[in-house]
C-alpha cells in the first residue's frame, strides 16, 4: 500500500442540480438553490452490479429507513461525539521508533490509530525534508488571487472569514469496528442536493471495514451544531480503494438523507466540484484538525501551492499544512474567494509522510472520482 492526504480540481466539472442550462466549457457543477427533480433522489436508476463494477465503483448502503435514521442520530449523544477519536498522528510514532519510520507514509485521518506501512514500492531512500524533495511549490506567497483580495498563503490558522465555506465544510462521526471516530468533509453541489465529499478512509477501511453510524454535522462550531445532523443513506468509495487501499483514490462520497423533509443542498448549499483541474494550480483545505495544538472545535485551514508526491509513490499532490489527525477528509478549494467562501473542490486531505509532518497530500480527481460523482448523485 501507498502513503496517504488529499485534494479536489477540474478543467471539467460536474453538471449541475437537474442539468439544466448549457454545458460550461469546465463544466464546473452550476450553484445550488434548485429544488430536486419531480422525481426523488431514491428512484433515480440504481445501477445493477455489473454497471457498478464498469464504472469501478464500491458502494453500501446506511441508514435507509427513518427507524434507522432514528437509531444513528441517537447513538450520537454529546458525550459520544466528545469522545469521538480522531486518531493520533505523532503520538504514535513514538511506540514505534522514529530512526525506523524514514520516509514511510502515515495516516492522517481518524478512521484508526495511524500505523506505519510499507508501500507498494521500496521505501524513498531520500529524506523527504532534504534540499531538492519538496514540491516546487512549498513555500508560495498566495493561495490564489480573486477579484477582491488575496487569499494569503498559512500552514494552518482558524478561519474567521465567514462566508460559504462555514456552512458547507462539517466534522464527520463515525464508528469503525466498534470504535468512534472523527472526520472532516465538505458538500457539494450534486443533482439529488445530497452528496457530501470525504477522504475515502472515513468511510472504508481500505480493504476491510465499512464505517457504522455515520453522521455529517455542516457548519460545526464548538459542539454547536447549527444546521442539524445528515446520516448518511449509501456510502462509496472507488474499487483500487475498496479493493487494494489504493492511497491515490483515498477518496468518499456519501449520500446524506433529507433532514424535516429538507436536502442538504437545500440546508447548507454546496461547493463546486472539478475533475481533471490542471495540477499545481493553489488549493485551500479546510478541515477540524483534532490533534494537538488543535481540538478539533473550531473550522481550521492551510492555504499555498501545491505539487507532486516527491517520492513518486502516489498521484496525489501535497500543500504545506500542519493541521492533525481530524482534518481527514477536510475539502481542498481551487479559485477560492475568501471574500465569499467559495470555490471548486479539488481534493480532500488523506496523509502525510513520517518524516514530513509539515505537508499534506490529497488525491488527484480524474475520471475516477467523476465516476464515483456520478454514482454518488443517483444515490
Amino acid at each position: 500500500m501507498t502513503p496517504i492526504l488529499p485534494l479536489i480540481a477540474a478543467v471539467s466539472l460536474a453538471a449541475g442540480p437537474g442539468g439544466t442550462g448549457p454545458a460550461a466549457p469546465a463544466r464546473v457543477v452550476p450553484p445550488g438553490g434548485h429544488r430536486p427533480p419531480a422525481a426523488s433522489s431514491t428512484s433515480l436508476p440504481v445501477p445493477s452490479a455489473a454497471a457498478a463494477a464498469t464504472e469501478g465503483v464500491a458502494r453500501r448502503p446506511a441508514a435507509l429507513t427513518a427507524v434507522d435514521q432514528r437509531r444513528v442520530l441517537a447513538y450520537w449523544t454529546p458525550q459520544r461525539m466528545a469522545r469521538a477519536l480522531p486518531g493520533g498522528l505523532l503520538g504514535s510514532l513514538a511506540s514505534i521508533g522514529r530512526p525506523a519510520l524514514g520516509a514511510l507514509p502515515l495516516r492522517l485521518a481518524a478512521v484508526r490509530p495511524p500505523v506505519v506501512r510499507p508501500s507498494a514500492g521500496a521505501p524513498p531512500r531520500e529524506h523527504p525534508g532534504a534540499p531538492g524533495t519538496a514540491p516546487a511549490t512549498r513555500a508560495p506567497s498566495a493561495a490564489g488571487t480573486t477579484a477582491g483580495r488575496p487569499m494569503v498563503s498559512t500552514s494552518g490558522a482558524r478561519w474567521a472569514s465567514g462566508g460559504a465555506v462555514t456552512r458547507t465544510t462539517g466534522r464527520v462521526f463515525l464508528t469503525m469496528r466498534g470504535v468512534d471516530y472523527v472526520c472532516s468533509a465538505g458538500a457539494v453541489r450534486s443533482r439529488n442536493l445530497d452528496v457530501v465529499v470525504t477522504a475515502g478512509h472515513c468511510v472504508k477501511d481500505g480493504t476491510g471495514a465499512w464505517a457504522e453510524n455515520w453522521t455529517f454535522v455542516p457548519g460545526y462550531k464548538a459542539g454547536d451544531r447549527p444546521f442539524g445532523m445528515f446520516t448518511a443513506r449509501r456510502m462509496l468509495v472507488p474499487e483500487p480503494w475498496s479493493r487494494k487501499g489504493d492511497d491515490s483514490h483515498d477518496l468518499g462520497m456519501v449520500a446524506v438523507n433529507p433532514v424535516a423533509g429538507r436536502h442538504l443542498g437545500e440546508v447548507v448549499g454546496g461547493q463546486r466540484i472539478g475533475f481533471g483541474v490542471p495540477r499545481g494550480r493553489p488549493a485551500a483545505g479546510f478541515g477540524f484538525p483534532a490533534d494537538p495544538p488543535y481540538d478539533g472545535e473550531h473550522l481550521m485551514y492551510c492555504a499555498g501551492g501545491t505539487g507532486p508526491d516527491p517520492h513518486g509513490q502516489t498521484h496525489d499532490q501535497g500543500m504545506r499544512c500542519d493541521l492533525t489527525a481530524g482534518s481527514s477528509g477536510g475539502p481542498w478549494l481551487s479559485s477560492f474567494d475568501p471574500a465569499t467562501g467559495e470555490g471548486v473542490v479539488t481534493s480532500v486531505s488523506s496523509f502525510k509522510y513520517s518524516d514530513d509532518p509539515g505537508t499534506m497530500y490529497g488525491p488527484y480527481l480524474g475520471d475516477q472520482a467523476r465516476r464515483l460523482f456520478e454514482a454518488a448523485q443517483r444515490a
